[in-house]
């Protein structure tokens, strides 16, 4: 198979296979951005392999970074662009089943593409656009499917990631994963506790926003791989109903802990524990705990003006998809209306400041922070308009109330 029209962002690398070829190596365009072009998706990294060792690479360009070296990846910088550039390399036994105890540089392409994980992601292609398929890929595509590289069993057990990124492309193809691939991963499912969490996060959140989750849920549920994920153990009828409700993926990240948070029933500190234990940011866990919050309401009916002030425009839609997901009606048009309208819509928007307050007279101290907090309130719910001297006038009666 040869392809006549490359992506641009192949003809801008094409020099770079041009002058590692005319010093008497090879170089191929490998991976994902090879799979996808060959699909009509758009790609983004392009990705490079090549016989020629990282330090012949290095003598071949001005600029280089060394990105990996110990794995034989060289960043040649090219015009302003960066490509990873991997020498063909072997490798040897897996003992903690995620990366290899070491590798061996080699000069077959062969060699190098037969360690890869899954038919659809071993193609090469010439600068020229020629596909080399050594593993039957290109029949894989055509009949979107996922199938390991020679024995999946030997595959998972080197690097039990793998599995997750199976069901993770299932999700983001639309693809079928082949029996015999996913019977060797419900029969190594529990390697997946040996993964770092923080590695399989990426692969959960790219499965709940790919094109087609439900693909992905499914082999996930029926292998069993769910089992073996933080705090995952006793919800499989809570995956369940996501995997049956969710026909299309969600927005980001924040929607797709939402969902699960929700789905599982989690509250305030609960959400924390659930997402620290996948090693989320502060900042995913205060977003996550404000729309699951959101969610609850959403499911007996519409927010009030504080909830829609709490969530923002941000989050609005977060909550709305995951309220819709579980059952309830579609109400974003008018949250977001009704969001608009209201008299403020973040802190810095009160007409008052804490330098205001003091200088009316009201003391430093934990007492300024409340006051500024209840007048918030009274703003946004409509107690109270949102005018600085009429808020002074406020603060100094609370605060000799109190």
């Amino acid at each position: 198979m040869k392809l006549e029209h490359l992506p641009q962002e192949f003809e801008a690398a094409r020099p770079v296979l041009q002058t590692i070829e005319q010093a008497g190596y090879q170089a191929y365009f490998v991976g994902g951005s090879v799979r996808d072009t060959i699909l009509g998706k758009s790609i983004h990294d392009v990705d490079i392999a090549t016989s020629a060792y990282p330090d012949e690479i290095k003598h071949l360009f001005k600029r280089t970074v060394d990105t990996g070296i110990d794995h034989g990846t060289v960043m040649i910088l090219d015009h302003g662009t960066g490509y990873e550039t991997t020498t063909f390399r072997s490798e040897s036994t897996y003992t903690d089943f995620r990366r290899p105890d070491h590798v061996t540089f080699v000069r077959s392409l062969a060699e190098d593409l037969k360690r890869r994980d899954f038919t659809i992601n071993a193609l090469a292609m010439r600068e020229n656009g020629e596909v080399i398929d050594l593993f039957d890929g290109l029949a894989d595509l055509k009949h979107h499917q996922i199938r390991a590289v020679g024995d999946p069993q030997e595959r998972f057990h080197e690097d039990a990631l793998r599995m997750m990124r199976a069901v993770r492309f299932a999700s983001q193809l639309d693809f079928a994963i082949v029996p015999a691939t996913e019977d060797a991963i419900t029969a190594h499912a529990d390697l997946l506790a040996k993964i770092a969490v923080e590695r399989t996060q990426v692969e959960l959140i790219k499965l709940f926003t790919g094109q087609t989750p439900q693909r992905g849920l499914k082999p996930f549920l029926e292998t069993g791989l769910w089992q073996y994920c933080p705090e995952f153990g006793d919800q499989q009828a809570s995956l369940t109903t996501v995997q049956q409700r969710l026909t299309q993926g969600v927005r980001d990240e924040t929607t797709a802990w939402t969902l699960l948070a929700s789905a599982f029933g989690l509250t305030g500190p609960a959400v924390a524990h659930f997402l620290k234990a996948w090693k989320t940011s502060n900042q995913t866990i205060t977003a996550v705990q404000t729309a699951t919050t959101a969610v609850a309401e959403l499911q007996r009916g519409p927010l009030d003006a504080w909830q829609l002030y709490a969530c923002g425009a941000d989050l609005l839609p977060v909550a709305n998809q995951v309220a819709v997901i579980l059952g309830s009606p579609d109400r974003l048009d008018a949250l977001q209306a009704a969001w608009a309208d209201l008299p403020m819509h973040q802190k810095q928007d009160l007409a008052v400041t804490g330098r205001d307050l003091m200088q009316a007279g009201i003391q430093p101290g934990p007492i300024l922070g409340q006051l500024l907090k209840q007048l918030e309130h009274e703003v946004v719910l409509g107690q109270i308009v949102n005018d600085r001297t009429v808020l002074i006038t406020r603060s100094t009666t609370l605060a000799n109330s109190k």
